[in-house]
């Protein structure tokens, strides 16, 4: 199903978690989010709806934004301080997404994509990605917002091939069975600074569906 909970410039908590609560309680498994900000006056609203997502077994994934930015330092909602992947204190039904690009190393990691060791999970190719516009047209877009529909995909893909699977299962799946590249050097987004990419994410991967429903298979 597709809501709208974001009006044009203004994404307003009680959208974000009534969006939440809509979906969960029309059977929506897995929902994408991508959309984000650095400041949330309802943040316990939205806080509220995650938890009673969790709750009820959906899993949600969540561009991690595109500031070029350290979001284990800077502020980024609705992460912030619910994927806490360090402390034991996350959330167990969260994905944060990066975005990759297409390219050498020094264009490995999308030049806009936040990051952070403990904030964000997985990443996800997110630079020239064919996807629909609006009044009926198709764009090459970029941004962790289109990162994050592909690891939403993968997730569908295997909560359809395997629905006995539940969603802290297929949460394991997807970053156990990424591509890992954690010692390789890549460029630091926002900066001309080299680094591992593991560095960047809990997994140091990229999210991979050939992977995750072989791993699957071999769980069920």
């Amino acid at each position: 199903m597709v809501l709208r909970a974001v009006p044009n410039g203004d994404e307003r908590d009680k959208d974000v978690a009534n969006a939440i609560y809509y979906a969960v309680n029309n059977g929506a498994q897995v929902i994408n989010m991508s959309f984000g900000k650095s400041y949330s006056p309802n943040k316990k609203a939205v806080d509220k709806a995650v938890k009673y997502a969790q709750k009820k077994g959906v899993l949600l994934v969540h561009a991690a934004g595109n500031d070029g930015e350290d979001i284990d330092e800077v502020s980024n909602f609705p992460t912030k301080d619910l994927k806490k992947a360090h402390s034991g204190k996350a959330v167990k039904n969260w994905i944060e997404v990066g975005a990759t690009n297409w390219g050498t190393k020094s264009e490995f990691v999308a030049s806009f994509s936040n990051y952070g060791d403990a904030s964000v999970d997985i990443f996800a190719p997110g630079v020239d990605i064919y996807s629909t516009y609006p009044e009926n047209n198709y764009q090459n877009q970029q941004g962790t917002s289109m990162a994050a529909p592909v690891v939403t995909g993968v997730a569908a893909l295997v909560m359809s091939y395997f629905p006995d699977l539940n969603y802290k299962e297929v949460k394991e799946i997807l970053l156990s069975s990424s591509a890992k590249f954690e010692n390789e050097q890549v460029n630091l987004p926002g900066s001309d600074e080299m680094v591992n990419f593991g560095e960047l994410s809990t997994t140091g991967g990229i999210v991979n569906a050939y992977n995750a429903v072989k791993m699957a298979n071999e769980m069920k």
